[in-house]
């Protein structure tokens, strides 16, 4: 106890000031307080930041982002954690547990809820405080912001989660590892070998941790071990998948438990993410994007803040706005915005500005109408423009079914297949052949972290529509535009000669030039196919009815464009491949291939299912 209570007092001993800012430009110099070791209740300590405007009359709000990947880099990289000093803000920014500067052990989706609440009672209490945090941050930071909604801290007042939903257990889709069953290899693995780390270099435990973090000789050693993503790259095809990061020579991780553990596991259901029964009591403006993993549940999450509000003044002030970007890519948006290889128009938002007046109308009480704009806002990709709503699903959402037909040869977009609004009266079968070896390659989509250049985005398909083991369905040229937003599903009946195999579907926006743009993406690990918390062979030629959640979109198909679905068993890496075999995957290495086959009739319709909006 008198170990912390030294480190307290002398957290307020160190202080440097950032002259760079003037007053005549209208901000305010900078006080930087940094590595200040905050006591959680079990006594471990964690490293923060504080940046302190001076000048400020009064109390100060806080702003506090909470990251994983390196306190000391954060601010200078976030250009609007120095705008909101500038605007007469606090910001604090803190390692998490067990990361960089911070003690204890890194565990996902551990200790954030007492750690995030124990930060808040700490700033809170503190003499320059006007007792009212809000919270920041994209992606883990965004992930540690809704946790901490859980909690319920009553100077918790204001957050703005973006691209948050790891921090969200949806049912099947813990941390986002897993879509309909398939792993997320390109993704979790990606972000495991690039930021997983358990070890990080720090003093020995007699040597006082703030001191050495405050001290010169620290500034001379690497925090976090070095990691071979290129090695890891040159291995990620090989098997087994379990050894994957080991064959990488990767730090420890906890990349072997989150791959062998299915996904209704309790290893999952263990984590402390926030649940759809949790209650909240924190006005929230999520942020998200449709080319971003969880965009469907950054929407669920805007629902269930609303559902779950302990208050009239929390329920009521939940709002969303998803960008057509990638990862935490909203501010890279410009007058002609490109996602991918995608020209979306120009897609600019002023975040900042609607930062700003949010903690000022939040943690200020500055009256400047930010909860008068909509709910929901989303952009409509195609149409290139900006729209509003104020709930979702949008109101007068008309689902409309796009049915799979052809003469059986819907293989590859020279094939047969078509999409037809009526229901097909022919009955026939499209076949095509898997196999682990030679699976669908990636190219784009909703992920991050992959460490690809094109590993998120819209990308033209039309090189892999050629592929034999891509069925292609097609709808004719619309005559007039199509606006598709909301929840997505494809319905398929779907045999195979495998006692399991993977099926997968892609929504594409066909151009009038041929080009070929993802919309969205989804599949089903058959195994899975009654739920997650069975595990299900299937009988060779057995016809089996199941549905691929394609998750969120707003897309706008216009005039002179097609709608097209691709079918497939694969989609690497993005998803792991199955092998075939009805073992585990994660630690085989003999494959089969499959004979998977798609069948579509008046009594056993394949369908896409879309929310049309009229």
């Amino acid at each position: 106890m008198k170990k912390i209570s030294l480190l307290i007092i002398m957290s307020a001993l160190f202080v440097t000031s950032v002259s760079a800012r003037h007053d005549e430009d209208g901000s305010y110099p900078i006080r930087v307080e940094k590595s200040i070791m905050i006591p959680m209740r079990d006594g471990v300590v964690l490293s923060t930041d504080l940046y302190l405007p001076e000048g400020v009359e009064g109390k100060l709000p806080t702003i506090l982002l909470r990251t994983p990947y390196n306190k000391s880099t954060k601010f200078t990289i976030d250009s609007h954690m120095s705008k909101l000093v500038d605007h007469g803000y606090a910001v604090a920014i803190q390692d998490m547990r067990g990361r960089y500067e911070s003690a204890g052990r890194y565990r996902v989706g551990m200790d954030n809820r007492n750690d995030g609440y124990d930060t808040v009672s700490w700033l809170s209490a503190q003499p320059w405080s006007n007792k009212k945090i809000g919270t920041a941050g994209c992606s883990y930071a965004g992930d540690v912001q809704v946790v901490l909604a859980a909690a319920q801290h009553p100077n918790h007042v204001a957050a703005v989660p973006m691209a948050a939903t790891t921090g969200y257990f949806a049912e099947g889709r813990p941390w986002l590892a897993f879509d309909g069953g398939a792993f997320e290899l390109a993704q979790t693995a990606g972000w495991f070998i690039g930021a997983g780390s358990q070890v990080f270099y720090g003093p020995p435990s007699w040597v006082d941790r703030q001191e050495w973090f405050r001290s010169d000789a620290a500034a001379l050693y690497e925090q976090a071990p070095k990691t071979d993503f290129a090695k890891y790259a040159s291995q990620i095809a090989t098997l087994p998948l379990v050894d994957l990061l080991k064959r990488s020579s990767a730090p420890p991780t906890e990349y072997q438990n989150f791959v062998t553990n299915k996904p209704n596991e309790e290893y999952f259901k263990s984590r402390e993410w926030l649940t759809e029964s949790d209650t909240i009591d924190v006005p929230s403006l999520f942020v998200d994007s449709w080319y971003d993993y969880g965009v469907a549940e950054a929407l669920d999450l805007f629902n269930i803040f609303q559902k779950n509000a302990a208050s009239a003044n929390s329920r009521k002030n939940q709002f969303i706005i998803v960008a057509p970007s990638t990862h935490c890519a909203y501010g890279e948006a410009s007058e002609q915005t490109i996602v991918g290889e995608r020209d979306l128009g120009d897609a600019r938002l002023d975040y900042l500005d609607i930062r700003l007046r949010w903690y000022d109308y939040w943690l200020k009480g500055i009256d400047n109408g930010i909860t008068d704009m909509p709910k929901v806002q989303y952009y409509l990709m195609g149409k290139n423009e900006w729209r509003s709503a104020n709930q979702w699903p949008l109101p007068d959402t008309q689902y409309q079914k796009f049915y799979l037909s052809s003469n059986g040869q819907a293989n590859t977009r020279n094939g047969d297949g078509k999409l037809l609004v009526q229901l097909p009266t022919d009955e026939f079968v499209d076949s095509f052949t898997y196999d682990p070896a030679s699976p669908v390659p990636s190219l784009g989509g909703q992920a991050c972290c992959t460490g690809s250049d094109t590993g998120a985005g819209g990308y033209d398909q039309s090189e892999i529509e050629m592929r034999d083991d891509v069925l292609v369905y097609t709808s004719n040229v619309l005559e007039e535009g199509v606006e598709v937003t909301g929840r997505l599903e494809v319905v398929l009946n779907v045999s195979s000669s495998a006692m399991d195999t993977d099926f997968t579907a892609k929504l594409v926006d066909v151009y009038p030039d041929g080009r070929a743009f993802n919309i969205q993406e989804g599949a089903m690990r058959m195994r899975y196919r009654d739920g997650y918390d069975k595990s299900l062979t299937m009988q060779p030629d057995e016809i089996y009815q199941v549905r691929l959640d394609l998750h969120a979109t707003s897309n706008y198909f216009g005039p002179g464009h097609r709608i097209r679905l691709e079918v497939s068993s694969s989609n690497f890496p993005r998803w792991d491949r199955n092998l075939n075999t009805g073992g585990n995957n994660f630690d085989e290495m003999i494959w089969k291939k499959a004979h998977n086959k798609v069948h579509h009739s008046k009594d056993l319709p394949s369908y896409m299912l879309l929310p049309i909006i009229k």
